[in-house]
């Protein structure tokens, strides 16, 4: 059964804590403002000053005074604070390849999760909310490397049963910045990142102790009409000596996202969406101290936890009376970092980072149903997937000078351990004469619990020659090893396609990169890159094990290969996060894709009759996905601000002469707002091009036709208490019928007005910085 999250007790405690953090903010709007600036015992002041008066007597004198500079003691906490417009290739980061979006623009678009982050900032992300994951650049999935505070996490499922998640265990209102970094690279980051990495940031005290401050927070309520649900999330943070901490924590309770259809009734003709109902709580905890010299250690605690409700109606029909659906996410994760980071960028040592964690994820889905067709009556199934992982990471970044070349050499590693596990549950009628029993497969492991083991070492030299280093060049690689080891289990043994324990499953990758960069003009840059990437095989890959002899069955491949890349990608940056523009094109290839196919038991190598199919995980040859992206932000005159992003891709199996379904459209954001002291608006338009390159070009399931649609939003801060804000927002203004393209599955038996996206919806949220 799924174990639900006490959500009236968490409830309440987040209203007390909000309602608390509202009398801070107006006892703060009532005290008279102060000066920040505090003196200290370390300060110099220096003045030149010049006077010139009147020698005359009787004449009024004139004072000249020169320009005053007065140097305080500089807040430690300031040693380490990100700059979005600065260069971070010693983490992974290249600032040419990497688009950071911080909680400012997070809170003035009103983005609330990543559905939102595709339509209101890049056009180049999106998210699939049929298979839960992220979707960049034509691959998605496991394909995309997802981090949490540096942490990874995975999207897995279990082959058989529609068990699928988990990069979205995560409340986007605890997060305090994301980086984007869009390259088929894993020079640095190692497994997974074929279409690129998602590196999301969780908020940090000091995100919130800024000016100084010694305390403050940060409240926000929002109620989203398009699943009819309330957000309540809150953040305090403190700080003693140099010493400081966080709690966040937030709480969600909504119903289902609507839809466009029409239809309602029971089966597979409702095109309108299935009632459901959620809760969301997630909590996290930091705790930083802050040593002289550029040393800092931290503790981060996390925790996770979505549950949903469906009354799966349009499941309801001959086989089944009654069909519910419930499913749970849950996450949690502790981890201990150190980080150095010198006073001069150019010292021997510059910087330094290390990180332990352990984290585990569990993956539930609950059926109950009663069934029409033998075997009647009660028909319950309960599937669990989890992944429990543990590991460390860590880089050293040294400066060293040959002649003209400064060279920032940066060593790095990783080493990580998984325990993957898989269970299905059931209770029904079944008995051996009833035929269609040999189909339902229950109280058994799907798969034998896998144990991983992973190793990475990472080298990389980023070389800066030139009058003030205007070209840099930085070649790299990291080589990665990795196992995958079957465990027996009684659950595994008693699976009815029980074959014996597989085989154990392990491989090497080297993955090469070459970034050239050239500052041409002050603020215009020229890059160029080649790079190598790799994803090895997942556990239910090589091991999944489902059906049985007499019916069908779905197994895994521990002979396969892990999958590679090769790309280029050449662009330009100009500018920074206030005025700036990028544009990127790219060419990546792709070999040895895995994929799920119909073959036959004589070449998947098993024994057995199987007369409704066996379906085996193999590699696929070649890919090949390219396209541009552009993107452009400008403020000007202080009240204006216009942004746009825009993406194109194209992505074919070059040996079966098929377009990818995992492919977007050209797709596309423009949006422009006006601001003053105390209010502003902005309006922006979302769009598509059609889609007719698809798969299966006979069929029209994943055509989608393209679409316009408008967001208008506003906010205001009232004079009595400028530190609240209130926003709202229209979205979808002309109530336009459109799709997500890549949230159409590429089997179903719904109608395709099932998988259309709201209309017209509000949304409101009252925000407090104090």
């Amino acid at each position: 059964m799924l174990i639900r999250t006490p959500g009236s007790i968490w409830l309440h405690i987040m209203m007390a804590s909000t309602f608390f953090s509202f009398l801070a903010a107006h006892a703060q709007a009532q005290t008279p403002a102060t000066s920040s600036v505090q003196p200290t015992k370390n300060h110099s002041s220096t003045a030149k000053q010049a006077v010139s008066s009147s020698s005359q007597p009787g004449e009024k004198g004139t004072i000249n005074l020169g320009p005053v500079k007065v140097q305080g003691k500089a807040d430690i906490l300031d040693s380490m604070k990100i700059n979005p417009d600065s260069d971070y290739s010693s983490v992974g980061k290249p600032r040419v390849l990497t688009t950071t979006t911080t909680m400012k623009t997070f809170q003035e678009r009103m983005v609330d999760n990543l559905s939102d982050y595709a339509r209101r900032v890049d056009a180049a992300v999106n998210y699939n909310t049929n298979n839960f994951s992220i979707n960049m650049r034509g691959l998605d999935q496991n394909r995309l490397l997802t981090t949490i505070d540096g942490v990874r996490t995975v999207w897995a499922n279990d082959g058989a049963r529609g068990v699928e998640g988990g990069v979205a265990a995560f409340d986007f209102n605890s997060l305090g910045a994301m980086d984007i970094v869009k390259s088929a690279d894993s020079s640095f980051f190692g497994t997974g990142s074929l279409g690129g990495v998602v590196a999301l940031r969780t908020l940090d005290p000091e995100d919130i102790l800024k000016n100084g401050k010694k305390f403050g927070g940060l409240s926000k309520l929002t109620y989203d009409g398009s699943s009819e649900s309330a957000y309540l999330n809150q953040a305090l943070a403190g700080r003693y000596k140099n010493t400081v901490f966080l709690i966040q924590g937030g709480y969600q309770n909504g119903s289902e996202i609507w839809n466009m259809g029409k239809r309602s009734g029971v089966g597979t003709t409702r095109s309108k969406k299935n009632p459901d109902s959620y809760e969301q709580g997630n909590f996290l905890g930091k705790i930083r101290h802050y040593f002289a010299g550029g040393h800092r250690v931290g503790l981060t605690g996390e925790w996770f936890d979505r549950n949903s409700d469906e009354d799966t109606l349009t499941s309801v029909g001959s086989t089944y009376s009654r069909y519910r659906t419930r499913e749970e996410n849950k996450r949690s994760r502790v981890s201990a970092n150190y980080d150095y980071k010198a006073t001069s960028p150019t010292a021997l040592f510059s910087e330094g980072h290390f990180l332990a964690y352990w984290q585990q994820m569990d993956m539930i889905t609950n059926t109950t149903s009663n069934r029409r067709t033998a075997p009647i009556g009660e028909y319950d199934r309960d599937s669990d997937l989890a992944v429990q992982s543990y590991g460390v990471t860590g880089s050293a970044t040294a400066n060293l000078f040959t002649g003209p070349v400064h060279h920032a050499i940066t060593f790095g590693g990783e080493a990580y351990m998984t325990d993957t596990s898989q269970y299905a549950a059931g209770r029904d009628n079944c008995s051996a004469s009833i035929y269609a029993c040999s189909f339902l497969h229950v109280n058994q492991s799907d798969m034998p619990k896998v144990h991983g083991n992973d190793l990475g070492a990472i080298v990389q030299d980023r070389m800066g020659m030139g009058r003030n280093e205007w070209f840099h060049i930085t070649p790299g690689f990291r080589f990665d090893w990795y196992e995958r080891n079957p465990q027996a289990t009684a659950t595994y043994a008693s699976n009815a396609a029980y074959m014996g324990l597989p085989a154990r499953s392990s491989g090497s990758h080297y993955s090469p990169k070459v970034l050239a960069e050239a500052r041409v003009l002050r603020n215009l840059t020229l890059y160029g890159q080649y790079s190598e990437a790799f994803r090895a095989p997942s556990a239910t890959e090589l091991y999944l094990t489902y059906g049985g002899n007499g019916s069908y069955v779905n197994i895994g491949n521990a002979g396969l290969k892990p999958e590679t890349s090769r790309g280029w990608e050449v662009g330009a940056r100009y500018g920074n996060s206030e005025k700036g523009a990028t544009i990127s094109f790219y060419d990546n290839y792709y070999r040895n894709f895995i994929d799920n196919i119909t073959t036959t038991a004589a070449a998947a190598g098993i024994g057995g009759y199987y007369p409704m199919g066996v379906f085996e995980y193999v590699n696929r040859q070649h890919v090949r996905i390219y396209g541009v992206e552009a993107s452009a932000n400008w403020t000007f005159e202080k009240h204006w601000q216009v942004w746009s992003s825009f993406a194109y891709a194209n992505g074919r199996d070059t040996d079966e002469k098929v377009h990818l379904n995992s492919v977007a459209p050209f797709r596309g954001i423009i949006g422009f707002g006006y601001k003053q002291t105390n209010w502003g608006a902005s309006l922006s338009s979302t769009f598509a091009a059609a889609r007719d390159k698809v798969q299966d070009p006979t069929s029209n399931k994943n055509k989608t036709p393209g679409y316009v649609i408008f967001d208008l939003t506003g906010w205001y801060s009232p004079s009595f208490m400028k530190k609240l804000r209130l926003q709202a927002g229209m979205y979808n203004v002309f109530n336009k019928t459109y799709y997500n393209s890549l949230d159409i599955p590429d089997s179903s038996s719904l109608p395709k007005a099932y998988y259309t996206q709201p209309g017209r919806t509000f949304k409101v949220t009252a925000l407090i910085n104090f």
